[in-house]
């Protein structure tokens, strides 16, 4: 009878490195036993060089003060990560350099590393061998940002993906009001959750079934943050200045002039022909003034970009020769932004205005439930969770929540949820999950398992295909 080979089995190491690995930024930390959203670190996912060929590497790029022409590379597109030069050399510059906050020797730490669903099997490959290969970190796991087994009957007839995902670990009924849990509690998936990830290159709706992602119901809309500021762009470039190449400048400005009107058809008249306050400035339904003055950032004073009422009486008086001075006689230069402010986050709604041939975030939320039975419905639309950077949009929760009652079923009751920091929350929940250290353990692959079977064997073991 052949010999069986043995593995003896070694104990985790006691750090644990959690990676959100997104395409506009890193959200990264050590976990701890009780972990905070301050215990991450957001590191931009970029390299960028300046109008002198200098280059900026990861977190270098916060120290940058003149982003005038500035070009950037980004290793994730399309929620994928494509490109492991850049990235190697982002990782290197943030987790291996002494000076970094964040510096580790990844033969004695663990790592838990997100992935964007469906990411295809060649991409993951070739992660798993820059972690081990590259790095060599003790031990690995990847995850798509939630994590228990599911009932075996519920997984045959729904194809729920085993592999976990992280935001099921955070305390959903917290975030609608009811009493927090206890902090020494161990952390539970929900049953069911809708998570909406709405982030810089994409958005993505997952259905969570304890804890698990429901694979025939995950949709993906292909418009994120990054066709937003190149939608904005076009829009500046044609009525302003030509900002094509200012990436960040206007990847600024959309944060902070964006809003999202529950009525757009209303906002666009109103932009024309004006619900007029007392002061003359034009107002939408609730109040928000719609016309503002953005006044561009300045690089060589290193003053920053900043939003002002618009007075059209002022903004003559000042300005001369596409040069505008305020009354203190400082040269600035400004744009008055309109109906710029509500269409372009409305692309999140009405791709159509566009062109593009996809469904709405709403329509998208309904296209993910029809792939499930109508009994987890009301269930799900009862714990939906939206993460991700444009869920920071002034107006956003308000009219997704509107759109879902309109659209679901009237017997279900709609509930709507923005994490407290939706930047983080991936984070947090993948802290949460290396807080129990059971847990952890069960969803680790260790480097020896990786030498010994291969990297075939760990995409399998993932996919919970194959058994150690």
């Amino acid at each position: 009878m052949p010999r069986r080979n043995t593995v003896h089995e070694q104990p985790l190491p006691d750090r644990t490195l959690v990676i959100d690995n997104g395409a506009y930024s890193i959200k990264a930390g050590f976990a701890h036993p009780l972990p905070t959203l301050e215990d991450c670190h957001v590191i931009p996912n970029c390299l960028a060089r300046e109008r002198d060929k200098k280059i900026w590497v990861g977190a270098e790029v916060d120290e940058c003060r003149d982003f005038g022409e500035m070009s950037f590379r980004r290793p994730v597109e399309k929620g994928y990560l494509v490109n492991w030069e850049a990235e190697k050399a982002i990782w290197d510059s943030s987790f291996l350099s002494p000076k970094s906050k964040l510096n580790c020797d990844p033969h004695d730490a663990n790592l838990i590393l997100t992935e964007a669903p469906n990411t295809p099997v060649a991409l993951q490959t070739n992660t798993d061998q820059v972690v081990f290969e590259e790095y060599g970190f003790a031990t690995y796991s990847r995850h798509i940002g939630c994590c228990l087994p599911a009932k075996e009957s519920l997984c045959c007839s729904l194809s729920i993906t085993p592999g976990p995902s992280l935001n099921a670990y955070h305390d959903i009924q917290h975030f609608f009001s009811a009493p927090a849990r206890n902090s020494h509690t161990p952390a539970v998936p929900t049953e069911c959750l809708l998570v909406i990830d709405s982030g810089f290159s994409h958005s993505t709706v997952t259905p969570l079934y304890n804890g698990r992602p429901i694979q025939q119901a995950i949709r993906r809309l292909d418009i994120g943050g990054k066709l937003l500021t190149n939608y904005l762009k076009e829009l500046l470039s044609i009525r302003h200045y030509n900002l094509m190449n200012e990436e960040h400048l206007v990847n600024e400005a959309k944060e902070k002039i964006s809003f999202v009107s529950n009525d757009f058809r209303g906002g666009l008249e109103q932009t024309w022909q004006g619900i007029v306050s007392d002061n003359g400035t034009k107002r939408e339904n609730d109040g928000r003034e719609i016309i503002i003055d953005y006044v561009l950032p300045d690089y060589n004073t290193g003053s920053k970009g900043y939003l002002r009422p618009h007075d059209p009486s002022l903004a003559a008086r000042m300005k001369k020769r596409g040069a505008m001075a305020d009354p203190g006689g400082i040269v600035e230069d400004f744009m008055t932004l309109g109906n710029e402010r509500f269409a372009v986050p409305e692309l999140l709604f009405s791709p159509m205005d566009v062109g593009m041939k996809e469904a709405g975030l709403p329509e998208t939320v309904l296209q993910s439930l029809s792939g499930l039975p109508q009994g987890l419905w009301p269930a799900m639309l009862a714990n939906i969770l939206v993460i991700g950077g444009n869920a920071l949009i002034d107006g956003f929760m308000e009219r997704l929540e509107l759109e879902f009652r309109q659209l679901a079923p009237a017997e279900c009751m709609v509930r709507a949820a923005r994490a407290p920091d939706p930047i983080k929350s991936t984070w947090l929940g993948g802290a949460y999950l290396a807080a129990d250290r059971t847990a952890l353990k069960a969803v680790q692959v260790t480097k020896q398992e990786y030498l010994e079977h291969g990297s075939g064997w760990v995409s399998r073991i993932f996919a919970k295909s194959a058994t150690r």
